[in-house]
């Protein structure tokens, strides 16, 4: 008998996409454009690759759940250069971890106390990424959604009960949001902030967009954010990530920083779970936090694609370029992003993601319906096509 808890878990958005389209086929001889999935494609950087194949040697040892020093330290070293001067001590405030997805998911089963007659409530946005309602449900919480109103695509708190802020124990913010791209802003960190003095609960803050933004315009972080109003980071971790700042999403690489306490707890649930990162892994991510060139060069071609593609796209549908994040979040002309999808793929072989698969259904609806998340993930010229055979499909007619 395994875990009953299980049975809870929804078919993964991908799951459902590959479902959705069994009946139909696209085209003979075109080759499957996949902008469905959000997998960077530029090539690893050197510097990185060097750096992980220069320790090969070093496999033979175990390594610490905690973590290198040197890794640490340039995780701290990255975050006082991204973040204007926000100190951290690598010793109590960093840890490394193995991706935020893995990190995200393990680093909710410390905060939920296992009440099958009292469930801890967990707050997520709407849409969202299905790794906070998985943990929570396996956590043995209960999960609650906010829904993100248009225009700007940000939670509304203001829509939360006080009953179920009084039982939240844990809210997870995606700042860079996926799907849309939208960005929170200090006064709406304030705002979360001032609820949390309120009721008392733990934010955790995913920001593994970060580092992918357009015309100089940095998101401000979580802990940056805090720090900027005068606060602690008590209560407050952020998860942040290679995958898509530094195109490694194999390497599984990334950090948690903030609350010592919070951090402390995890690493005693970390030395038990068995998630240390190799030592390789170590070297590499410490190449990669210390270098700034290949992140550069990253955020250059994803500034060029959507200087490109959304002009295009902006001949059919009323869209316009995300605050960051290499996703567009658009509204289709209809309102069905699933018949939209289907069309995509059975006349042009272009693989998109319905919105309605990255969201649940509320008392208000589901937030995700009428729009497809399309990730500029391909080379500058496959998006520019895919945009153009898009707009072909569906310009308005005169």
């Amino acid at each position: 008998m395994t875990n009953p808890l299980l049975n809870l878990l929804k078919p993964y958005p991908f799951a459902r996409l590959r479902e959705a389209m069994s009946d139909i086929s696209a085209p003979e001889g075109l080759a499957p454009v996949p902008l469905h999935i959000g997998e960077p494609k530029h090539a690893t950087p050197k510097v990185i690759t060097d750096a992980l194949t220069a320790s090969l040697g070093e496999l033979e040892k175990y390594p610490l759940s905690a973590g290198l020093p040197e890794l640490r330290q340039a995780c701290a070293d990255w975050v006082f250069r991204r973040y204007d001067g926000l100190t951290l001590n690598p010793e109590t405030e960093i840890l490394p971890v193995l991706g935020s997805r893995e990190a995200l998911f393990s680093f909710t089963q410390i905060v939920l106390t296992h009440r099958a007659d009292n469930k801890d409530i967990v707050i997520s946005p709407n849409p969202f990424y299905q790794i906070y309602e998985g943990a929570t449900l396996l956590g043995g919480g209960e999960i609650y959604f906010v829904n993100h109103q248009a225009p700007r695509f940000m939670p509304d708190w203001s829509s939360v009960p006080d009953t179920v802020w009084q039982k939240t124990k844990l809210v997870f913010v995606c700042s860079p949001d996926n799907p849309s791209g939208s960005v929170m802003q200090l006064q709406d960190w304030q705002a979360l902030f001032e609820l949390q003095d309120r009721y008392d609960f733990i934010i955790a803050s995913d920001e593994c967009y970060s580092e992918i933004y357009f015309d100089g315009k940095k998101p401000i972080g979580g802990l940056q954010a805090a720090s900027q109003l005068g606060r602690t980071n008590k209560g407050i971790v952020m998860f942040t990530s290679l995958s898509k700042r530094s195109n490694v999403p194999g390497l599984r690489s990334g950090f948690v920083a903030g609350d010592a306490q919070l951090l402390k707890d995890f690493l005693l649930y970390r030395t038990y779970h068995g998630s240390a990162m190799s030592i390789p892994v170590q070297r590499a991510s410490i190449a990669a936090w210390n270098d700034e060139a290949h992140v550069e060069e990253n955020r250059r071609l994803y500034q060029e694609k959507f200087d490109k593609v959304v002009p295009i796209l902006q001949q059919a549908f009323d869209v316009n370029m995300p605050d960051a994040s290499f996703y567009i979040w658009l509204k289709v002309p209809d309102g069905d992003d699933l018949a939209f999808a289907r069309n995509l793929w059975q006349k042009a072989a272009i693989q998109v993601l319905p919105g309605r698969f990255l969201a649940r259904e509320t008392d208000n609806g589901n937030p995700g319906q009428g729009y497809v998340r399309i990730a500029l993930v391909a080379d500058v010229d496959t998006c520019v096509q895919a945009a153009e055979t898009i707009v072909s499909l569906y310009r308005p007619t005169r």
